[in-house]
């Protein structure tokens, strides 16, 4: 079987997941960190779950890569994830581990970094498969490592929406200001196709959340030109970190505690402030090939 052939039956593939009536793309919201420890794994995972009861179909996408953060979160375990739609012939509803609450998760796998050195029938066959999750999905959350890492850098370049967590600690806001001043370096950086949201996690009350972001507002603009957008806060919460060691998110494990509370309203803001700008996953996906063939 030669090369165009195999492409032609893998495209032809029937995917058994179900699909919106209207096919549109996904909402595709990146959540990244200055440093590890911000809480920002679990914002991620409690803010689909928040979406999800909103009514919008949410899936979670573990980009960062050799670790297993949202698994033991989540309490699943994938067989499979997305580099596996190229490599292992699987389809979208293949990869997709059901979580709670019907939110969907997929394990990034490092087979991810490896994309940019597919073929472009490969390429094609990729593109064929993910479209499937642009119907399937409304919002689509890309939890990333911490820190200025090439791949954090590339993500963060090619999502419409960014939610950049931040703590009290000062290494929290330095090394946030760091990503930012890393990334306002580069060529491929704008922020007029991209929103950049911040949430204040693990503060002592609102006065200290609104203090954090300007704190890192105001050089942010005056220094990078950059304008941040304010999402809320999230206060230090002994139900949070209870549900940390249960393994579960703190959503479901105390649903009606401060910090889930917390995690509700900011998920309302976001519906509320929803761009017309929405490339999808397969959009970003592309624009991700590009930056890093670049």
């Amino acid at each position: 079987m030669d090369q165009a052939e195999r492409l032609r039956n893998r495209i032809k593939e029937t995917e058994r997941m179900p699909v919106k009536p209207m096919e549109t793309n996904a909402r595709v919201i990146t959540v990244t960190s200055g440093k590890g420890g911000v809480g920002k794994t679990s914002l991620s995972v409690n803010l689909a779950l928040q979406l999800q009861k909103m009514g919008k179909k949410t899936v979670i996408i573990d980009a960062d890569f050799g670790l297993a953060n949202i698994e033991v979160m989540l309490g699943v375990h994938p067989k499979s994830n997305i580099s596996d739609l190229i490599y292992k012939d699987c389809s979208i509803s293949d990869v997709i581990t059901q979580g709670p609450e019907g939110i969907g998760f997929i394990s990034g796998g490092s087979g991810v970094s490896e994309l940019v050195n597919l073929e472009r029938s490969d390429v094609q066959i990729f593109v064929s498969k993910v479209a499937k999750l642009d119907a399937y999905a409304d919002v689509i959350i890309i939890d990333t490592g911490a820190g200025i890492s090439d791949v954090v850098q590339e993500f963060v370049l090619c999502s419409p929406e960014v939610l950049l967590v931040l703590t009290p600690e000062p290494t929290s806001t330095m090394d946030a200001y760091a990503l930012l001043k890393t990334l306002n370096r580069r060529k491929d950086f704008s922020t007029s196709d991209k929103t950049l949201h911040v949430v204040s996690n693990r503060v002592a009350n609102e006065k200290e959340g609104q203090t954090l972001f300007q704190n890192i507002s105001i050089v942010a603009s005056q220094f990078l030109n950059i304008p941040l957008h304010y999402m809320g806060y999230i206060p230090q919460d002994s139900n949070a970190t209870k549900a940390v060691l249960q393994q579960q998110p703190v959503s479901i494990s105390y649903p009606n505690t401060i910090s889930t509370k917390s995690i509700r309203y900011i998920a309302e803001q976001l519906l509320e402030v929803e761009g017309s700008m929405k490339p999808g996953f397969v959009g970003m996906f592309l624009n991700l090939l590009h930056v890093k063939r670049a």
